[in-house]
């Protein structure tokens, strides 16, 4: 960065980064506050339609500002990721997982195994400039 000629000193640049920066958090804390406040408040709306909806024996209530509806969902976990694993490689159900590569692991495997990488593995290595707080 140049102001007229001159080259603005490390010192400064670097000051005016991390101010930035607290400045973003503090926006950041109070946004999320906010954000959660709201979101309490719709799910406190929803457990009351839900109960309506119940005790109605209704799926679906339609209104001049919109229809909240009933719907059932399932989710899915596991407490036993190894037997879980065993499962997927057995019934070749690999596309039960979700596709995403646990970008850690993947930098592990490819350092232990240099020669293994795999078919259509796209890698992006960039440098970035990471300025952090002093150290008191």
């Amino acid at each position: 960065m140049e102001v007229e000629n001159e080259t603005v000193p490390v010192e400064k640049l670097v000051k005016i980064y991390r101010k930035i920066k607290e400045r973003m958090e503090l926006l950041t804390r109070e946004y999320d506050t906010e954000v959660e406040k709201l979101k309490a408040q719709q799910e406190e709306i929803k457990f009351a339609l839900k109960d309506m909806m119940k005790s109605e024996g209704a799926t679906s209530l339609r209104t001049l500002h919109g229809t909240a509806t009933l719907v059932q969902k399932t989710k899915y976990s596991t407490h036993d990721w190894d037997s879980f694993k065993n499962f997927i490689l057995e019934h070749q159900a690999v596309d039960l997982l979700e596709k995403r590569i646990a970008q850690s692991n993947m930098a592990m495997f490819l350092s232990e195994n240099p020669g293994a990488v795999p078919p259509g593995l796209n890698s992006i290595t960039e440098y970035e400039i990471r300025i952090t707080k002093p150290a008191n």
